[in-house]
């Protein structure tokens, strides 16, 4: 089991790490079995936005199992599954959420071109067809908090009505996460560089 070692707060671009990892002599029996359920899962650890979320372990046991089935077995599959994770992270202008997974995103068929898109906050130019629906679909609920008719049916067509509850749940799951590292100011995994402009443009498409 890989438990959350302890350093010192770290310099983040917007201030100092305010939940860092917790040394395991800190933990409660309640926080030490939270981590060991994460640390065999796909995780293989407390890293990330569960480094903070450790801190109510009840909710981090909750969480953790959610995105299991979120990430790695919803009705979309894993490409279009990273593209939305890209687009709620570029929403939150998360770094530590886009750079977990942009590499991921160009391994399961994102394009580069789609994803330096989505970075700079612009709609991408060329993309397949049903990653223009999750793109537009999530584009319009983070902008509008609220999804139009005429995007909610073609979301329906391409991925039926589970696929959409499960689009609209992973949103809201990694929007879950970004407000987490956010609000605890997590910093960057060693070695990444801040990705994401720090504010997106008022028009972006």
């Amino acid at each position: 089991m890989r438990l959350a070692t302890p350093r010192p707060a770290r310099a983040h671009a917007r201030g100092l790490d305010r939940l860092p990892p917790l040394s395991d002599n800190e933990l409660s029996a309640a926080q030490r079995a939270a981590a060991a359920e994460l640390a065999a899962g796909p995780r293989g650890g407390v890293v990330g936005p569960f480094i903070a979320a450790l801190r109510s372990p009840e909710l981090m046991s909750r969480l953790q199992r959610l995105g299991e089935y979120l990430r790695y077995a919803n009705a979309l599959g894993p490409r279009l599954t990273e593209l939305a994770i890209l687009v709620t992270a570029r929403a939150w202008t998360q770094q530590f959420e886009w750079a977990l997974h942009v590499d991921a995103a160009a391994r399961r068929g994102i394009s580069r071109a789609t994803i330096a898109a989505i970075a700079r906050g612009k709609r991408p130019a060329r993309m397949a067809a049903d990653e223009a629906i999750v793109y537009d679909f999530l584009d319009e609920l983070h902008e509008t908090q609220a999804v139009s008719d005429p995007t909610y049916s073609l979301a329906v067509a391409a991925f039926g009505e589970a696929g959409v509850v499960d689009l609209t749940a992973l949103a809201g799951y990694y929007t879950t996460l970004a407000m987490i590292l956010n609000v605890a100011r997590t910093p960057l995994p060693p070695g990444k560089r801040p990705a994401l402009p720090p504010t997106l443009p008022r028009n972006r498409r």
